[in-house]
Order: C-alpha cells, then structure tokens, then sequence
C-alpha cells in the first residue's frame, strides 16, 4: 500500500485528485491543511488521518506528496517541506504564480528555480501533473503523429483562455520540443471582470529549436462556456487541429488527401473530461512511485513552462526578442 501526503485539501484536491485516490488506489493517506477544519473535512469525507505540521506530514514518510495548494503559496509550502527532505513532490501546475496564473512573472522562474534546486540537493524527487497530456484527444493526436507519417513539425498556432496557459504551453513543447527564441506584445487593457482576476493579453512569436515556428494568443476574453482552447500544429505532410477538452480532433492528411474527424462521445460533459485526465496523470504517476523509475512528467517540466512565460514578460519589458537557453536556463 503506497503512503501519500495531500498538502492543501481545497478544490481541486476534492473534486480532481481523492475521488480517484480513494476509488483506485490501495493508499494511505494523510492531509495537511493550514486551516486545520478543511484538513478535517476531508477526513470525515475521504477518510485517512489529518496532521497538524508540514513535519508531522514528512515524519510518517509517504512515498510521495501531492502538493496541491494554490500556485500563489506553492513555493513558500514547497521549501518548508523540503527541509524535512521528503522522498518525492508531486505538483500542481503552474510550478510557481505569485500573482496567479494568468499574471506569471519573471520572479515565478527564478523561485520555481530556486525550489528544484533545493529538491536536488536533498535528494527529492519531483514531478509535475499536466494532465492535459493525457486527454484522449492529445494521446490520439500523438498516435497520429507517430503513425501516420506527417513528418517533420513546421508551425504551431494557439489561442487560449488563461485557465489553460500552462497547459497548453506545455502541449506546445510536448509535440514540438523546446522553445528557442521568443518574441511578445500584451494589450495595452487589461481583460477580465472587474473586483476578479484581470490581465493584459498577450501575443508571442517563436522559433523553436527543431526549427519550427509558431505564434500563441493568452487571454482571459474567451467566454468559459466556449472552448477555452485550440491549437493547431502544422506537418509536413499534414494538419491537427485540437479544440478544447471536449472538442473534436481533425486531422487534414496532405497524402492522402482526406480530412478526418475523430469526435469524443457526447454523453459526457467538458468536466468529464478533465476528470479523466486527472486519474489517467495519477494512475501513470503513481505506477513509477510503486517501482521505483523517474516520473512520466519531472519537475523539470513546470520550469520550463514557467521559462516560456517568463521570456514573454521580459520581451513585453524591453521590446526585443529572448533567447531562452541564454536569459532563463533550466539549471538545476
């Protein structure tokens, strides 16, 4: 039976993480929670052990910890918890916002930096969540990419809500590999409802490093009702286009010359969806917790993410391309 500390029992621990711990996993688990009645409630309705400190948590030594706090305090929680050297770290993504997610800063890098070097040092193993890259739509756009002989990547476009920035951000280095150059504007208004979150859209170009090049639109404009998401990736000798978590995938097949749709079933909702995507990134996770090998998704991976972003803000800054590998290395 695995042991797994839950640090943060809020939303997205209860509605996106337990249900499946509880319904497909052998675990113990144990929660902490800096309102000690959330910790609480989550005993009463998922069962497991409350624990008053972050040290109480490491002392029982979980095989792994899910840190799923807000991305606002992850860092702060993240530190504190790796000066009691636990064996892993799991994150919810992003790595690191301070500001929220839809207003990522340079400082975001540099701490999230900060929080796998640390991880290193005493001997942690990290990992993140981005679950969207177990979406069945995604895993079939991969299927199609391998099997169907597309070739070489050629250009990516994205628009995208907020709400799936790094995700998508991430998608984008999922199929096409890092991000070399990058080159950004943000409106001169801020979007958003006013007395909530607000943040000025922005617009990056890029080259990446297999020689494509791709252009990404961030902004909290989208209506949440309409798909919050697509992206488009262009081959060689095809096309796939993604839209949303409950969209259909479509491929444009330039050899053969036929366009293809591949549709989810519609008796589930949008929600179902993300669930799913939720249990598949734990099922995975977990499997390499139980023997033993490197996680399907390092901790690496959330750096990078937050390097893309970070590269955005200082292009906005000075005008100017960024090179990535030169302005924001992953070292760690």
């Amino acid at each position: 039976m695995l042991k797994i500390g839950i640090v943060g029992t809020g939303n997205v621990a209860v509605h996106s993480y337990l249900p499946y711990l509880v319904a497909h996993e052998q675990a113990e688990l144990s929660y902490y929670n800096r309102t000690p009645s959330k910790s609480a409630d989550t005993v009463q309705r998922f069962g497991g052990r409350a624990v008053d400190s972050l040290k109480e948590l490491v002392a029982a030594e979980p095989d792994t910890i899910l840190v799923l706090t807000p991305e606002t305090v992850r860092d702060d929680v993240a530190l504190q918890l790796l000066e009691e050297r636990p064996k892993r770290l799991f994150f919810e993504k992003p790595l690191v916002a301070k500001h929220g997610q839809a207003n990522v800063t340079e400082e975001d890098f540099r701490l999230g930096q900060g929080m796998l070097l640390k991880a290193r040092e005493v001997g942690c193993e990290t990992a993140m969540v981005f679950n969207y890259r177990y979406f069945s739509q995604v895993v079939q756009a991969r299927q199609l990419v391998e099997n169907r002989a597309l070739g070489k990547l050629m250009h990516v476009t994205a628009l995208v809500h907020y709400a799936c920035w790094s995700h998508c951000i991430d998608l984008i280095g999922y199929f096409g590999g890092p991000i070399a150059t990058l080159t950004a504007l943000a409106s001169a208004e801020l979007r958003g409802k006013a007395g909530g979150e607000q943040a000025a859209d922005v617009a990056a170009s890029f080259r990446m490093q297999n020689g494509a090049t791709g252009t990404i639109i961030g902004t909290l404009a989208i209506d949440f009702a309409m798909p919050l998401f697509e992206i488009i990736l262009a081959y060689e000798h095809g096309r796939l286009a993604l839209r949303d978590l409950d969209g259909d995938l479509e491929l444009v097949d330039y050899r053969c010359k036929r366009i293809e749709n591949y549709a989810l079933s519609r008796n589930v909702s949008r929600w179902d969806q993300y669930n799913a995507t939720f249990a598949a990134s734990l099922k995975a996770y977990l499997a390499t917790v139980r023997a033993g090998t490197p996680p399907p998704i390092p901790g690496v991976a959330g750096l990078a993410e937050l390097q893309v972003e970070a590269a955005m803000k200082r292009s906005i800054r000075e005008l100017r391309p960024v090179v990535l590998v030169d302005e924001f290395p992953l070292e760690i």
